[in-house]
């Protein structure tokens, strides 16, 4: 990493995985990104039994997983009652239920692979900043509740079981879902990844550069040799556009940036979001007391959309350390130890892609996760390892294919 695209705290974190060098002429299976979607898949495939083979062109979690806020959180990443105005039910209902599958898959795969990464649900706080968004707030823990979904509204008053500092004036009051989870996201990757490795699985550091489809096969170029596979899986979130291009107005990169301040008692239990500016804040504290803020891009221009470089820029890590001088003015003391920035993908709609991109159904994509791909990593790699190995389209994939009619 160059001094101008720092690593994360994740990632300076994060036990080192050894990567093979070496790589196969033909396979069967060929998953290139070896982000949170790439492991998931890779990981499901290997403990199924199929032979796969994933590609990394730096470290594991390079990418948005490893720079995000750790968020494992249920639902969309917009209040549900918006999503259910937007989407329909149906299709909102549905795409809940995919993230609740995740987190039930995510608790079993860490305890059964004795995977260390910090997991842990704590819940989710949303402070609200005005009687309007409490309203919204209101409005989706009853559509929550009538899936399901167990959420509370809470006054300011009752923050202090979850917050160990004073609110300050500005907050109105705030949604608390029990059950939403935390985790150290590299290690996570790490883990199942050393998991995938243990069930036969083959990770290769290259870099892949241009895929040509041939009669039966891809044949996919890297920077150290030629691969041949039956089927591929591009899982490289802000990066597909390079290897599919005809993917480039649906998946646009936007610069997320983030801050971590030296560790501190506890103050944060949950984790925690608020509208600050128009396009959100979110942080947690690790278990070493380090607190991890992100968001703020409506302080740069243009939003950091459409940047690709994972560069942290002034205007908004300034604006990151406002944050909490606005919201809990008694809570000082904070010294920032790390600043970085990630890449994440956004769709028109804001909802990922997982589908095939060509009639034989030998070419997949997943991405566009739009800062919300943490509550899909596990389940969706379970589904497209099915998908990969029936080349079927499993039916719970259906609200993120690329023909539906939000994503024009």
């Amino acid at each position: 990493s160059s001094p101008s695209e720092p690593l994360s705290y994740w990632q300076n974190t994060a036990p080192a995985l050894q990567l093979s060098t070496s790589l196969p002429s033909h396979v069967d299976i060929l998953i290139i990104g070896g982000g949170l979607l790439g492991a998931s898949t890779c990981y499901w495939l290997a403990r199924n039994g199929h032979p796969v083979t994933l590609l990394e062109h730096t470290m594991p979690a390079f990418g948005a997983t490893g720079r995000n806020g750790g968020f494992v959180s249920i639902g969309l990443d917009e209040p549900y009652a918006n999503a259910i105005a937007h989407l329909g039910h149906e299709t909102a209902h549905a795409i809940l239920s995919v993230t609740l599958d995740n987190r039930t898959l995510l608790r079993q795969v860490i305890q059964e692979e004795h995977i260390t990464c910090d997991y842990r649900e704590p819940g989710h706080i949303h402070l609200s900043l005005s009687q309007e968004d409490l309203e919204v707030c209101t409005r989706s823990s009853l559509a929550l509740q009538q899936d399901g979904v167990a959420t509370t509204i809470l006054a300011p008053s009752q923050l202090q079981a979850f917050i160990h500092t004073p609110p300050g004036s500005r907050i109105v009051g705030a949604m608390f879902t029990p059950h939403n989870g935390l985790v150290h996201p590299a290690k996570l990757v790490q883990g199942l990844l050393t998991a995938a490795q243990r069930h036969g699985a083959h990770i290769v550091r290259a870099e892949a550069q241009h895929l040509h489809h041939e009669k039966d096969a891809i044949r996919v170029q890297t920077n150290i040799g030629t691969i041949t596979a039956k089927r591929v899986l591009v899982a490289t979130n802000a990066w597909i556009a390079n290897l599919l291009p005809q993917l480039k107005s649906a998946i646009i990169p936007v610069r997320g940036q983030v801050l971590a301040y030296e560790p501190v008692p506890p103050v944060f239990s949950t984790g925690v979001g608020v509208n600050l500016s128009g396009t959100g804040e979110y942080w947690q504290q690790a278990p070493d007391g380090t607190i991890v803020l992100g968001g703020c891009r409506t302080a740069a221009e243009e939003h950091d959309i459409g940047i690709n470089i994972s560069q942290p820029t002034m205007p908004v890590q300034n604006a990151l350390e406002q944050v909490f001088p606005q919201l809990f003015p008694q809570l000082s003391n904070l010294h920032v130890s790390q600043r970085w920035a990630g890449l994440m993908a956004f769709t028109p709609d804001r909802l990922p892609i997982a589908d095939t991109i060509d009639e034989t159904s030998s070419i997949w994509v997943t991405g566009g996760f739009s800062g919300h791909g943490m509550p899909y990593g596990l389940r969706f790699g379970q589904l497209l390892a099915e998908a990969l190995t029936t080349q079927k389209h499993p039916s719970e994939l259906r609200p993120f294919r690329l023909n539906r009619k939000t994503l024009k």
